[in-house]
């Protein structure tokens, strides 16, 4: 059995604000992969977020950054282990500077098969949105 992780590179105007959101989310900056240009975000065991200046960021792909401040470039579902999960997490996520997207709509269909999500983006303009599904037993 092999191990995965998953690393998500996010482009960032200030590694400092950035780094100090996703502490206050209680995710972990790990030093050995920290530095001027770049911060290692520890999410979980196999998830992790590289924070990398918009000057540095480029060194990774010859293709433009996007803008995430003004059109969404991806959507970062991560699923919780509750509802109240869920909640805790984007109530951080706000407290910290993040803006909530609200949709009625989406909310009323994830109600209809036991789910409960959230939309925040955090001060770069990236879309998260973490989530609690109500899995049928046996799965």
């Amino acid at each position: 059995m092999s191990n995965k992780m998953i690393f998500i590179n996010l482009p960032v105007a200030d590694l400092d604000r950035s780094k100090n959101f996703y502490e206050t989310l209680g995710w972990k900056v790990n030093q050995d992969f920290t530095d001027g240009n770049a911060a290692c975000i520890v999410v979980d065991d196999n998830i992790c977020l590289m924070l990398l200046t918009r000057d540095f960021f480029p060194t990774f792909s010859r293709r433009p950054v996007a803008d995430t401040v003004s059109a969404i470039g991806a959507a970062y579902g991560l699923s919780l282990s509750s509802a109240e999960g869920v909640d805790t997490l984007t109530a951080a996520a706000l407290s910290a500077g993040a803006t909530e997207e609200v949709n009625e709509d989406k909310r009323a269909q994830e109600a209809l098969v036991g789910m409960h999500g959230r939309t925040f983006i955090d001060p770069d303009g990236h879309q998260w949105e973490p989530f609690w599904m109500d899995y049928p037993s046996g799965n």
